[in-house]
């Protein structure tokens, strides 16, 4: 329909009250409003916001005008010729910005259709704008389709934008001349709101990226197809000390000379390739870090994504998997013996230096406990807690469980090598429990270890220097082990830096029915629907065993009696039937170990002494064997002498 027209419908609704069935469905339902709230049809000019408002509009959308206005500039480019102005406003109508030559920008002057002005239905009348608000729909309006006479020389196309949540959060409008309206205008109104909405989206996924990446303890680093770093977060900038633009021009293979470089280039897995001991090159000296290297294709080319994490982090998370904490404190430690009281304080003076310390005292007095306890109370606290049994070490281990190795450094090693005891325990306190176990062979490493606090792994080719604390701790007398020959004297020495003794239980009686007492209040807290009276015949009767398990044995029998006793009182029956059953226990299990022993010195002397005949008799492997042989005291050598002099 041509603007004559439009103007007669627009008059029929204005002096009749008719509305032509032809009339848009959106400027009709318009109309009805703007007559419903008694909008002026001679007026129509829009009103001036207050500086200070608009300013707060203005900062409340800047974020959007970041966005928005370049897109205008090339909109503008197409129109301009035509003598268009491309307006933006808010979600309420309010013109944040105008672009325009200006022929149009004088025009728009006499409607104060111009910047820090309010533009909506009620205010000036059926308009673009306004109804593209109201329906959130684009619409292109021409001539007397405006509700306000000043308008009906104009024709304007607005589309709405929408925010992330898809909410309308303002309009881009092209207006001009109403003799030159198109619907193609119409078309790049919302072309133009659709990359606004674009952009936008992009914009906010890059920020969530980039605080994502800004929040990782991982140094992340994107390199292009040439390997060139073209982006750092927070934690490269911090942790490597590594600036953009300084290293734009830096070959980051360099940086990284462990990799090989072709495997990533070639590399075309969805999963990233992972290593876990590289180095990073820096002026100072190099770091050991574990990285993660993945791969994107653009029509740029490949943007590498590089994420290094020191290898302390990795330990540290190592630890934090492998239960290596120290969970109890001397407050754990129940006694009122004074000679055990004055271990204690002793401890608790040793934990506030770094010395090594030798624990020694019999099996089940709670060396372990003692070695937590001084861990926890000391400035290494936060660090890790390693704990390693020697006794439990197969010979052949021994080195790569507390050293550690490289990739490929043996056969059946992990491909990304592995860490030792010692690394894991750096900036905390490694637990070496049954020193005295420790091979003769293999003390001399240790011994350097102790004394250097630097570690080389299998297969390494250089030193790693360590922060650690040794604690040692032995059931055995390791002076009288020394002078047997059976310990080195110079790692004795180094490790009874601070000797600790923990007395057995049975020279401190005193604490036997103080200890039953505090194992039994913790049974009773944990089972309150189970919980037993104690006769005071139980805790005398206590006293009068010798408790060669300490109190180890003390708990276990606590235990064991708590959870059997059907009655409300434990009595001396109880703890009388409970130790009967033990014996008994103990001299079946004496028995079977006592033919296990005769099996095997009979396999050794008929095989003339051979390990490997006698361990394939048994069908264990030669390290098995060779335990066995430990736990029951058995020296191989020793019958290959008998079977020698008898031959």
């Amino acid at each position: 329909m041509n603007l004559d027209g439009l103007k007669k419908m627009w008059e029929q609704f204005i002096v009749k009250g008719e509305l032509d069935e032809r009339v848009q469905p959106a400027v009709a339902k318009s109309w009805k409003r703007c007559r419903q709230y008694g909008v002026d049809p001679w007026s129509g000019r829009g009103k001036h916001i207050e500086g200070n408002d608009f300013k707060r509009i203005l900062i409340q959308h800047q974020s959007l005008l970041e966005i928005a206005i370049p897109i205008m500039q090339s909109v503008y480019e197409i129109v301009k010729k035509s003598h268009f102005l491309l307006v933006l406003t808010d979600e309420q109508g309010t013109i944040l910005k105008t672009i325009g030559d200006d022929s149009i920008q004088k025009r728009s002057q006499e409607l104060v259709f111009s910047e820090g002005t309010s533009w909506n239905t009620l205010e000036v009348g059926s308009n673009a704008i306004g109804i593209a608000l109201d329906n959130n729909m684009p619409i292109q309006i021409r001539g007397a389709e405006h509700y306000c006479v000043p308008h009906h020389n104009w024709t304007c196309s607005a589309a709405p934008i929408h925010g992330l949540d898809g909410r309308s959060i303002g309009v881009l409008d092209i207006s001009g001349n109403a003799e030159e309206a198109h619907p193609h205008t119409l078309a790049l109104a919302v072309a133009g709101a659709f990359s606004i909405e674009n952009m936008m989206s992009s914009v906010h996924n890059s920020l969530l990226m980039r605080t994502a990446l800004n929040s990782s303890h991982e140094s992340i680093i994107l390199l292009n197809d040439n390997f060139f770093p073209i982006w750092l977060n927070l934690t490269a900038k911090q942790t490597l000390s590594l600036f953009l633009p300084q290293i734009a021009a830096v070959d980051f293979r360099k940086l990284l000379p462990d990799l090989d470089w072709k495997m990533v280039a070639d590399w075309n897995h969805k999963e990233p390739l992972f290593m876990t001991d590289v180095r990073f090159l820096t002026k100072q000296s190099a770091i050991h870090c574990s990285v993660s290297i993945s791969s994107a294709m653009s029509s740029s080319g490949r943007t590498y994504t590089i994420a290094l994490q020191k290898q302390e982090k990795l330990i540290q998370s190592v630890n934090k998997m492998s239960g290596n904490q120290a969970k109890y404190t001397f407050d754990d430690i129940y006694t009122q013996d004074p000679v055990m009281q004055h271990v204690i304080t002793l401890a608790q003076k040793y934990a506030q230096c770094d010395g090594n310390i030798l624990i020694e005292g019999e099996s089940g007095t709670g060396k372990e406990l003692f070695a937590q306890s001084i861990h926890n109370n000391s400035q290494r606290s936060r660090g890790p807690f390693v704990a390693i049994n020697c006794a439990s070490l197969p010979r052949d281990l021994i080195e790569s469980e507390l050293f550690g190795y490289e990739k490929g450094a043996f056969t059946g090693a992990l491909k990304e090598g592995n860490p030792g005891k010692f690394e894991l325990a750096n900036h905390g306190t490694l637990f070496l429990d049954e020193i005295g176990e420790m091979p003769l062979e293999f003390q001399a490493k240790l011994l350097r270890a102790v004394e250097t606090l630097c570690i080389r792994r299998i297969g390494g080719k250089e030193e790693k220097r360590l922060d650690v604390r040794i604690i040692a701790a032995t059931n055995r007398n390791l002076y009288r082990e020394v002078g047997l020959g059976h310990f080195r004297d110079d790692l004795y020495f180094r490790l009874n830096v601070l000797p600790l003794c923990v007395p057995p239980l049975r020279e401190r009686p005193s604490d036997i029915s103080f200890c039953a007492k505090q194992f039994f209040e913790r049974l009773n807290r944990r089972y309150p629907y189970k919980r037993k009276n104690v006769a005071a015949s139980f805790f005398e009767i206590l006293k009068k065993y010798s408790w060669p398990g300490n109190i180890r044995e003390l708990q276990n029998i606590i235990e064991r009696v708590f959870y059997i006793c059907s009655s409300n009182c434990i009595s001396q029956k109880d703890f009388s039937y409970i130790m009967d059953e033990t014996h008994s226990i103990i001299e079946e299990q004496e028995s079977s170990l006592t033919q296990e022993r005769e099996k095997i010195i009979y396999v050794l002397q008929t095989g003339s002494g051979s390990i490997e005949a006698a361990a394939n008799s048994l069908g264990v492997s030669r390290a098995t064997f060779y335990r066995m042989c430990k736990q029951y005291k058995i020296m191989p050598k020793m019958i290959r002498k008998q079977n020698k002099c008898m031959l």
